[in-house]
């Protein structure tokens, strides 16, 4: 026999013999198929819900260290921990109030504006998945992720007030504005049935990750604060620079890490929207470094550090809203877009209406928000999200031009909701416990006057 005629023989027999065996196996039973089912599903759970609490933990990653380290930077040395010390007691006080009412509020079967009251004190928020919102996690995973946006949405707002406001009335005031402000918000953007809700509500805003919850909220009440209380003693004239813009640099950083997870965690999966998120939030921000480095550059001279961070959080803000509608080069025009108009809003604008937004909260929050929103509505497309169905357009490029219309009417809500409710909290506050600071303490600064603690011991 042929050495060719022995090969085929032996590769033909290697290959009848698992056919053979494969011929022989029963076929698989309804239960050993429903087994198989589970597997899988049990396999993309674990898969959802590792990524989901990853992602929780770089939102919180976001207030502390990211946020504290970013405004502590920013102020002078005297208030470094008075600053700092305001975004740590959100991460205590939100997430009680969260647990006592505010998810509930959010979350919760209501109306139009406000959830109900079944979730209170987190009843019935288990570790089974609710296929309202989240199929494929436990709604306690859920729950926590957005816990970790409710924190952060207020601390944004400490930005406009810091050097100024008291410890107390800090506290109290920024509890109340997240019962009261951001919760509503919450449900009209997220909430089954809310007016916002881009899956059926009355009027659908595309808001993927937070532009009209987060950003637009805290960034108008930070104006209306800023403006509420009054200038620092000594502004504009007393030179009030940054006393360590190496804490600031590090604190941005890590804010551009943690955004990751606040704008890619957004798609409350692992699946190939977390990616497209991912990639647009990372583009956005690079962008907007260099817009607002480039305006900086033009206007004085000289591209700065602190521009430089300050741009990529412009960024940041503004892609938050369409993370999760867009194509990657619409993000990186979001983002150019975003650098050179907070560039404008913090140079130009504060100078001509002279407010003192101390950490420019509102130029950033504020403006990068409302412009990432309206954006939004004109670069959202299928593509990326059909949201509103298989082939019908969803953004304005994409077809839907009205889309644009419903984005403004968001932002309007967002910024009336914001002004009205914070105008009444800082009224509350300020006749019940007081809002400022006395003018001694003022000078002698917030880590002493309010703490009893300075950030710095030089002669120790």
């Amino acid at each position: 026999m042929a050495r060719s005629t022995r090969t085929f023989l032996i590769l033909s027999s290697a290959l009848l013999i698992p056919t053979a065996a494969f011929a022989q196996t029963a076929p698989a039973t309804a239960e050993q198929i429903e087994a198989l089912k589970q597997s899988v599903a049990n396999a993309q759970m674990n898969a959802d819900n590792a990524w989901m609490l990853i992602c929780a933990a770089l939102v919180l990653l976001m207030t502390g260290p990211g946020l504290a380290l970013f405004y502590g930077g920013l102020v002078r040395r005297k208030n470094i921990l008075g600053t700092m010390m305001q975004s740590f007691a959100m991460m205590g006080l939100i997430t009680i109030v969260w647990a006592i009412c505010g998810y509930s509020l959010a979350f919760s079967p209501g109306n139009a504006f406000v959830g109900g009251l079944h979730n209170l004190f987190l009843r019935g928020v288990g570790v089974a998945p609710n296929p309202t919102y989240a199929p494929t996690i436990p709604e306690q995973t859920f729950m926590v992720y957005q816990l970790m946006f409710a924190i952060i949405t207020p601390a944004l707002i400490t930005g406009a007030f810091a050097e100024r406001m008291k410890f107390s009335a800090m506290a109290v005031f920024l509890t109340l504005w997240s019962i009261i402000v951001y919760s509503p918000m919450a449900h009209m953007v997220w909430g089954v049935g809310g007016l916002l809700n881009a899956a059926g509500g009355a009027v659908p805003s595309l808001d993927f990750a937070g532009g009209t919850v987060v950003h637009i909220t805290s960034g108008v009440s930070a104006l209306v604060a800023a403006i509420y209380l009054g200038k620092r003693l000594g502004y504009p004239h007393t030179a009030m620079p940054p006393h360590s813009l190496v804490l600031s640099f590090i604190g941005a950083c890590m804010l551009w890490v943690g955004w990751f997870g606040f704008n890619a965690g957004s798609a409350l999966s692992s699946g190939p929207l977390a990616t497209s998120a991912f990639v647009n939030t990372h583009f956005a921000a690079a962008t907007a470094a260099l817009g607002w480095v480039i305006a900086e550059w033009l206007h004085s001279g000289k591209p700065t550090a602190l521009g430089a961070i300050s741009g990529a959080v412009a960024g940041l803000v503004a892609i938050t809203p369409a993370s999760g509608f867009v194509q990657p080069f619409s993000a990186l025009a979001i983002g150019l877009v975003a650098g050179f108009f907070c560039f404008f809003m913090v140079f130009k604008v504060k100078a001509k209406f002279s407010y003192d937004d101390s950490l420019d909260a509102f130029g950033v929050h504020g403006a990068g928000g409302t412009l990432g929103a309206l954006l939004t509505g004109l670069f959202a497309t299928r593509l990326i999200n059909p949201i509103f169905g298989a082939g019908a357009p969803t953004g304005a490029m994409d077809g839907n031009w009205g889309q644009i219309l419903h984005q403004a009417a968001g932002v309007g809500i967002a910024w009336g909701i914001s002004i009205v409710g914070t105008l009444i909290l800082l009224f509350l506050v300020d006749k019940t416990i007081g809002l400022r600071v006395s003018p001694e303490h003022e000078s002698e600064g917030l880590d002493l006057s309010q703490h009893g603690e300075e950030g710095y011991e030089f002669n120790a």
